[in-house]
C-alpha cells in the first residue's frame, strides 16, 4: 500500500510502461527490521518489501481499523475504491477488486482473502498482465501500544526489467506513508521504519548576469550577447556489466560523462566546480530523491539550484535542455551541467548473481529545487480494461493505425518498418556509443525467432526499445561569457537556437486520430519559426525513435521522409541499437548531435524528445554557427491546433468498425489476446480485448481494419463484416473556439441539451481556458452558448450515471473554482440557470440579452449551487436579492439583475456576441499588463486588510507602472499615436 502517485505495488505493472523489475529474491527482513520476519507466504513471490511503524494504540484496534475496508480510503493512499460493493469485514477465501493507482496510473487487483487470525491477515492479488502480488498485516503488542508490519510480495512475468528496483525503492517509502496515516488515526506512531519528507520552502534564484555586460566575440567575427547560451562540452559512457565486475549505480555513470564532457570542453574539472544549476533526467533504475545533488556533490559543484525532470518520460532530457538555456538566456545562470543515466544492465547482472544492487540512498527531506514536466497518470480506466498499460502495446495499436494511413498491406508495412530500422541499425553500427553497434538487414529484422520473438503485432523484439543498458549521457551549457572566461575555444561552441515543448489529447483513446500529433507539428513550426528556418533547412536530425510508429509519426508532422536515405532521421541508431536508457535517450541524441555540428559548422541539427504515447514533446535546434536572434523556450501550447477528442465509451454494446487493432504474444510465440480500438456510428471510440481464439486467430492472419464487428462487451466481440467500412468522423465538439483579433470566443457547443455541462464538455471548456491563458497574444475571451441559449447547467442524466463535470485543474463545470486571470465576458442569450449562472457568475462581465433570465433553480432538486454560485452571488448582489435567488429558486429576468448592476450590458435578443466583442476589443485595446493588474486588485480587495491594502495594490501595480508598456503609452500619448503594447 502506497502514497498518492502509487497505489497498490502491483501496478509496477503498469510502470513496465517503461518496463519494470525489483531486486533479487529474499526472505529476510530489510536492514532494522531484524526482528520481523517475512511470512513464509511472501516470501515465496520474486521480490519482498516491508514497511514497520508503532502506533499508540492496542492491538485489537489497530487491527480492526486496518480491516476495515470502508475506511481505506482515510489512510490507504493507494485506495480508488472498489469495483463492485465495499467488501464486509474480512472473510476466509472472500474475493473483492480493488481500484487503485500507481505513479497515477489506474489498476484492478483482485483480492483473496488467504490467511486470517485476529491480528494478521494475509492477501493473494492478480493484476493485469499476469501480475502476482501478495500482501500480509500482523499486528503485535508492544509496551507502548502496537507494532504494524505491513509485507508486500510480488511476482509474474511483468515485473522482469530494469524499472522495478527504482519502483520498488519508491514504494517503500510509500507504504510508510500509509502507515503514518493509519497511525495519525489512532493516536499517532512512535517509531517507524523510514522517516517523511517535509515539504521544503525555496527562494526564486536571483538574477545572475543583468543586461549589458560586454559583447563576447566569436571566431567567425560575430558579436554575442555575453547571455548567449552555447553548449561547450559533451560526454558519453557505455558499461557493459561483466560476471564479476562493478556494477555503478546511475549516478556514477552520470558523474563519469561529466567528466568526459569537462575534458571535451578542454577546461576541465574546474568547470564542473563552477556549476550553478545542476540537472538531471530521472532515472527509471534507480529512484533518487536528487539525483542531481548526488552529482554536484560528486563534482565539487555548489549550485544555486538542483533540477529533475518529471519522473517518467522521453520528453525529460529535451526539456531540461531548453530550460538550461532559457535560464542562461534570462541571466539566472551561467554554467549549468546536465545529465542522465541508466544501469538498467547492471540490475539484471545483480539478478543474475542472486543480490541486490548497494547503491546510494538519500533522506527523504532530499529534494530538487524545480521538477520539470508532466507528471500525470497514462492511462484512462478503458485503456487500463483493454490492457493498453505498456508502450510495446499502446505503440503497436499505432502502428496499425499508421499502416491505415498508407493504406499498405500488414506484409508491405512490416517490410517498410523493418527497412527504416535497418537504416537506423547501419547508424548504431557506426557510433561507437551504441549499445548494440551491429548492422540489420531488413529480412533479419521481419522475421522471428528464438533471439527476436514477435511482442506485439506488427512487433517483433528487434522493432522495440531496449532499456537493459547501462548508458550515461553529460552535457554543459554555458553562458557565452562563462564559456569565454574558462578559456573555452570559439569553434567547440554550439548554440541551442530554439526550442519548444507541448502535449497532444492526455490519452491514446481520447485521440480524434491515432496517427497523428497535433503537438509535434506545433512544436516543429515554433522552433523553426523562432530560428528562422525550414525543416529543409535542417540536415541532421534525430527523431526519438522508441518504435517505428513514434518515427512516422513525427515524420510526417515535420515534413520528413522516413524513406529519405540522404537525410536519416537518426544520429544515434535509435532506441533499440544505440540503446533506449530509460528518460534519457535525447541526453545521447544531442551529445552526439554536437559532435556532428562541429564538424560541420554550417549545418543545423534538430532533436526531439517525447513521453508517454506519442503524448510529451519537445524539441531543440542547434548549430555552430551562432543564432539569429536570442533563444526561446516555447511553450507551443497555444499553437496546437487540436481536433476534437473522440470520447471512449466503455458500456458500448453493437456494431463498430475497427480502427486499429494488435495482437500481443506471449514469450512463447503464441497469440494471447487481440487488442482493438473501434469507432461506433455516432463517432466514439470504444476499446476491446478479446481472448476468444476464433477472433484471435482470424486477426492475428488478416488485415481487419475496416471490418465491423459488434461489440459484446469490453471483451467480447463477434466478426461482423469482412468488407473495409470508412472510419466515421468524431462527434461534434462541446465547446468550439475561434479566435478573432485577439480575442478567444468559447462557445458550449451541445445545443440539443440546452449547452448542459457533462464531464466532455468540463474537460474541453478546461482545455479552451488554459490555451486563452498561455496564448500571450489573447487578452479577453468571451464565453457564449450555441443554440440560442447559454447553459442550462450540469448534465442531470449524466451526473445520474455517476459522472460529474468537475475538473482536476479549474474544478467544477471546467471553471467556477479557478477562473482565467485574464478578463471572460459571458454572452447570455436565453437561460443561465443552474451551472450556467454559475458560469456566468464566474465570468468578469456579462452582456445579456433582454429577454435572457437567470437562476439558480439547485433547491428544486435537492442540490446546492455550491459550484460557486452561492458564494460570488453574496458578494454582487444585495443580501436580499441574492436571497430571493437563492431560497425561491425561481429565476429573475435579465433586466432585473441589470438593475442591480451585475449584468453590464442589456441588449437585444441575438445581439449578446456581438456586443461582448465589441466590448472585448475596448478591453484588448488597452495595455495587458495593467488590465491584468487592474482585474487582479479588485478581486483581490476583499482578501486585504485595510492596514495592508495600499502596500498590496503597489505590489501589484507595479509590475505594470514599472512596464516598457507604461513608458510606451506615456510616449504615444505625447507623439499622438496609438500606443503599441508588447506585454513586458
Amino acid at each position: 500500500m502506497a502514497n498518492t502517485r502509487a497505489r497498490l505495488r502491483t501496478a509496477v505493472t503498469v510502470a513496465r510502461a517503461l518496463v519494470s523489475s525489483l531486486g533479487s529474491r529474499r526472505n529476510a527482513a530489510p536492514a532494522g527490521n531484524d526482528d520481523h520476519t517475512v511470512p513464509d507466504s511472501i516470501a515465496a513471490y520474486d521480490h519482498t518489501l516491508t514497511a514497520g511503524i508503532e502506533i499508540a494504540a492496542p492491538p485489537a484496534e489497530v487491527f480492526a481499523l486496518a480491516t476495515d475496508f470502508s475506511r481505506y480510503d482515510e489512510w490507504l493512499t493507494v485506495h480508488g475504491g472498489w469495483r463492485d460493493d465495499t467488501p464486509a469485514r474480512p472473510e476466509l477465501s472472500a474475493s473483492f477488486v480493488q481500484k487503485t493507482k500507481i505513479m497515477g496510473m489506474p489498476i484492478d487487483v483482485r483480492w483473496t482473502v488467504t490467511g486470517l487470525t485476529d491480528t494478521s491477515i494475509e492477501l493473494t492479488g492478480t493484476g493485469p498482465m499476469g501480475a502476482l502480488v501478495g500482501l500480509s498485516y500482523q499486528v503485535e503488542p508492544t509496551s507502548t501500544g502496537s507494532r504494524v508490519w505491513v509485507d508486500c510480495g510480488l511476482g509474474g512475468d511483468p515485473l522482469k526489467g530494469p524499472m522495478g528496483t527504482s519502483a520498488a525503492r519508491s514504494f517503500s517509502s510509500e507504504l510508510d506513508t500509509s502507515l503514518r496515516q493509519l497511525a495519525e488515526l489512532l493516536g499517532g506512531a512512535t517509531t517507524a521504519t523510514t522517516t517523511s519528507a517535509p515539504t521544503r520552502e525555496v527562494e526564486p534564484l536571483s538574477v545572475l548576469r543583468p543586461e549589458g555586460g560586454e559583447p563576447v566575440r566569436h571566431h567567425s567575427g560575430v558579436l554575442l550577447d555575453p547571455r548567449t547560451p552555447v553548449i561547450v562540452g559533451v560526454g558519453q559512457v557505455v558499461h557493459r556489466p561483466s560476471p564479476e565486475g562493478e556494477l555503478p549505480d546511475p549516478a556514477t555513470l552520470a558523474v563519469r560523462a561529466l567528466r568526459k564532457a569537462a575534458e571535451d570542453s578542454g577546461a576541465g574539472q574546474r568547470l564542473l566546480t563552477t556549476a550553478d544549476s545542476v540537472r538531471t533526467v530521472s532515472s527509471a533504475s534507480w529512484a533518487y530523491n536528487d539525483q542531481a545533488r548526488l552529482v554536484a556533490d560528486a563534482v565539487g559543484a555548489s549550485p544555486r539550484e538542483t533540477v529533475a525532470s518529471a519522473r517518467f518520460g522521453g520528453d525529460g532530457a529535451q526539456r531540461l535542455v531548453n530550460d538550461s538555456a532559457q535560464s542562461i538566456t534570462d541571466g539566472l545562470a551561467d554554467v549549468v551541467l546536465i545529465s542522465g543515466a541508466e544501469s538498467g544492465a547492471s540490475i539484471v547482472e545483480a539478478q543474475r548473481r542472486g543480490s541486490s544492487p548497494d547503491w546510494p540512498e538519500q533522506p527523504n527531506d532530499v529534494a530538487p529545487r524545480r521538477v520539470i514536466g508532466t507528471e500525470r497518470e497514462a492511462n484512462n480506466d478503458a485503456e487500463t480494461a483493454a490492457g493498453l498499460m505498456a508502450p510495446i502495446y499502446v505503440y503497436a495499436l499505432l502502428e496499425n493505425a499508421v499502416r491505415a494511413r498508407f493504406g499498405t498491406t500488414p506484409e508491405a508495412h512490416l517490410r517498410d518498418i523493418a527497412t527504416l530500422w535497418s537504416r537506423f541499425s547501419a547508424v548504431a553500427a557506426r557510433n561507437p556509443y551504441a549499445w548494440q553497434p551491429q548492422s540489420f538487414t531488413a529480412d533479419e529484422l521481419m522475421s522471428t525467432s528464438d533471439t527476436n520473438r514477435p511482442v506485439s503485432a506488427p512487433y517483433p523484439k528487434l522493432l522495440t526499445a531496449n532499456l537493459q543498458v547501462d548508458l550515461a549521457s553529460g552535457v554543459i551549457m554555458c553562458s557565452a561569457a562563462a564559456a569565454q572566461e574558462a578559456g573555452i575555444p570559439t569553434e567547440l561552441w554550439v548554440f541551442p537556437h530554439a526550442g519548444a515543448h507541448a502535449e497532444d489529447e492526455w490519452f491514446v483513446s481520447e485521440r480524434a486520430e491515432l496517427a497523428a500529433s497535433p503537438a509535434i507539428n506545433a512544436i516543429g513550426r515554433a522552433a523553426l519559426d523562432h530560428a528562422g528556418l525550414s525543416i529543409e533547412d535542417v540536415k541532421h536530425i534525430d527523431l526519438y525513435s522508441c518504435f517505428p510508429s513514434a518515427v512516422q509519426i513525427a515524420a510526417r508532422e515535420l515534413g520528413l521522409c522516413p524513406a529519405d536515405e540522404d537525410r536519416p532521421l537518426t544520429v544515434t541508431g535509435g532506441l533499440t541499437f544505440a540503446g533506449g536508457p530509460g528518460n534519457n535517450y535525447t541526453g545521447h541524441s544531442l551529445a552526439t548531435m554536437v559532435g556532428i555540428l562541429r564538424d560541420n559548422p554550417d549545418d543545423y541539427g534538430l532533436t526531439t524528445g517525447l513521453g508517454w504515447y506519442v503524448t510529451k514533446h519537445a524539441i531543440g535546434i542547434y548549430s555552430a554557427t551562432p543564432p539569429k536572434q536570442a533563444f526561446q523556450q516555447i511553450d507551443a501550447e497555444p499553437l496546437v491546433e487540436r481536433p476534437q477528442p473522440r470520447p471512449v465509451v466503455q458500456q458500448h454494446t453493437g456494431p463498430a468498425i475497427v480502427e486499429s487493432y494488435t495482437v500481443p504474444y506471449t514469450r512463447d510465440g503464441e497469440p494471447e489476446a487481440v487488442i482493438i480500438s473501434a469507432l461506433t456510428r455516432d463517432g466514439n471510440r470504444v476499446l476491446v480485448r478479446s481472448k476468444d481464439p476464433d477472433v484471435v486467430d482470424v486477426m492475428a492472419a488478416s488485415d481487419p481494419l475496416g471490418w465491423t464487428i459488434d461489440v459484446e462487451g469490453p471483451d467480447a466481440c463477434r466478426i461482423v463484416d469482412r468488407m473495409p467500412a470508412p472510419l466515421p468522423a468524431p462527434p461534434p465538439p462541446p465547446v468550439q473556439v475561434e479566435r478573432v483579433n485577439g480575442v478567444h470566443v468559447i462557445t458550449l457547443n451541445r445545443p440539443r441539451a440546452r449547452n448542459a455541462i457533462n464531464l466532455a464538455a468540463a474537460k474541453a471548456l478546461e482545455r479552451a481556458l488554459d490555451a486563452f491563458e498561455a496564448d500571450d497574444d489573447a487578452r479577453v475571451a468571451v464565453l457564449t452558448g450555441a443554440g440560442g441559449t447559454f447553459c442550462s447547467g450540469m448534465d442531470l442524466k449524466a451526473a445520474a450515471k455517476g459522472e460529474y463535470p468537475l475538473t482536476d485543474g479549474r474544478g467544477p463545470l471546467g471553471m467556477t473554482q479557478r477562473p482565467p486571470s485574464k478578463p471572460v465576458i459571458a454572452a447570455v442569450e436565453g437561460y443561465a440557470h443552474a451551472g450556467g449562472f454559475e458560469l456566468a457568475l464566474a465570468s468578469d462581465l456579462i452582456v445579456a440579452a433582454e429577454d435572457a433570465e437567470f437562476g439558480i433553480p439547485e433547491p428544486k432538486r435537492g442540490l446546492v449551487a455550491a459550484a460557486g454560485g452561492l458564494l460570488r452571488l453574496s458578494e454582487r448582489l444585495p443580501r436580499n436579492s441574492a436571497l430571493e435567488l437563492a431560497l425561491t429558486a425561481d429565476p429573475l429576468p435579465a433586466r432585473r439583475l441589470y438593475e442591480l448592476g451585475l449584468v453590464n450590458r442589456l441588449v437585444t435578443r441575438g445581439s449578446a456576441k456581438d456586443v461582448a466583442l465589441e466590448l472585448a476589443a475596448t478591453i484588448a485595446a488597452n495595455a495587458p499588463l495593467a488590465v491584468e493588474a487592474s482585474k487582479r486588485i479588485i478581486d483581490e480587495r476583499a482578501e486585504w486588510r485595510d492596514d495592508e491594502a495600499w502596500d498590496k495594490q503597489t505590489d501589484v501595480a507595479s509590475v505594470a507602472l514599472f512596464s516598457e508598456d507604461a513608458t510606451e503609452g506615456v510616449r504615444a500619448f505625447g507623439e499622438g499615436r496609438d500606443p503599441v503594447w508588447r506585454g513586458r
